[in-house]
């Protein structure tokens, strides 16, 4: 605990600290700006979540050093960031969503980048307060509380100023081998489709999200993420201790204009999707890499580390002048303070890590099979996760 602590706290103080002040900012746009302008205020948001974002695509990229192999087609790849997008992606990993906002920082779309989360996520300091200014949708794996907030959510989106990402995990929870094998045992009592890499998805969020985006959403990117055997796991703590790893992504592009019409239809889809993703991981995982596509780069980013370095610059000057106003320092009062200060933020760095932690994930119930009146079997599960 102690060694964990002391490799957080300095970069958990410099996160915390900046975080804070873009929500402070984040909501006096939202209760002066909004309400004059919507337009204006998603544009000014943008560039504040973007400020925010690009802390931890710095920790990604250049303090731990993850490296990201993008495997796609040369139009798909230009298309990336120039478009509104439905992401579909396998949950395989801790930080998936953080491998999304790499792509879309890469992409120049990382400030409109959105997702479909779990209510909780947006009670989480700093980042979950800005997901929540940011307009990202909360769901609470309950389809009768969920559907008309999910479709309300997606139809805010029609008048989005800037290209968008909304990236939707169907599996509804993250990947582990016991989530795997109770998918296993479902799928063997209901005669699909054996699955060995990914979860089952559940579609009805899936379904309402290509139903109410059809008109503004030109495409589909079918995300598939993989790990190398020889790479270590890539987890919110092994990025705070600097260990790198290694992430491969393969992206494929579908015409949201060439998706089925109904909803079954479109249910099957998804379905399909997935049966192929789980075919695609068993060639990855024979090959250790995803090798028919074309292996694209946009490098690093630079932005981060000006970013990153213009915000060191402003809270150590901004500190140091506290203190010399304060003295602080000088008193038991003020350092019992600090040492405080300190040690909520090694707390709340630490909700941070549990909470991104697969094994910690809740799995959305999948409820027995029932049979309706027409004799069809339901579609289970799809009222508890999305």
């Amino acid at each position: 605990m102690a060694i964990v602590s002391l490799v957080i706290l300095p970069l958990g103080v410099f996160f915390f600290c900046s975080g804070f002040i873009v929500n402070l900012i984040q909501a006096i746009c939202f209760v002066f700006i909004r309400p004059l302008s919507k337009s204006t205020y998603r544009k000014i948001n943008r560039q504040l979540a973007e400020l925010l974002w690009l802390e931890l695509v710095w920790i990604f990229d250049w303090w731990a050093g993850v490296q990201i192999k993008v495997f796609t087609d040369p139009e798909t790849f230009r298309l990336m960031g120039k478009e509104h997008a439905l992401v579909m992606c396998n949950h395989r990993s801790d930080i998936d969503w953080l491998v999304g906002w790499v792509l879309a920082q890469r992409s120049g779309c990382l400030g409109s980048a959105l997702a479909v989360m779990k209510k909780s996520s947006k009670f989480l300091p700093v980042i979950g307060w800005s997901m929540w200014f940011s307009e990202y949708l909360f769901l609470e794996r309950n389809w009768a509380k969920d559907e008309n907030t999910l479709k309300s959510g997606l139809q805010r989106l029609k008048d989005f100023p800037r290209p968008f990402w909304l990236a939707l995990f169907v599996e509804g929870t993250r990947f582990t081998q016991a989530k795997l094998l109770a998918a296993q045992e479902y799928a063997a009592s209901q005669g699909l489709p054996i699955p060995r890499n990914v979860l089952i998805p559940r579609t009805k969020g899936f379904v309402s999200a290509v139903s109410n985006m059809r008109l503004f959403a030109p495409a589909i990117y079918d995300i598939t993420l993989a790990i190398p055997k020889n790479s270590p796991p890539p987890t919110i703590l092994n990025l705070f201790k600097g260990k790198s790893s290694v992430v491969h992504v393969h992206i494929k592009r579908h015409l949201m204009k060439e998706l089925p019409e109904t909803d079954d239809s479109v249910a099957q889809w998804c379905k399909d999707i997935f049966v192929a993703k789980d075919a695609l991981l068993d060639k990855h995982m024979a090959n250790d890499t995803f090798s028919a596509q074309e292996l694209q780069d946009h490098g690093r980013s630079k932005k981060s580390l000006v970013v990153v370095t213009s915000w060191a610059c402003l809270l150590v000057f901004g500190v140091l002048k506290f203190l010399q106003w304060s003295s602080l320092l000088s008193s038991r009062r003020g350092i019992a303070f600090t040492v405080l200060g300190l040690a909520v933020v090694t707390v709340l760095m630490h909700i941070l890590i549990r909470f991104s932690q697969s094994e910690r994930s809740t799995p959305a119930k999948v409820a027995p099979a029932k049979t309706k009146n027409e004799g069809k079997p339901s579609e289970t599960g799809d009222d508890k996760q999305h």
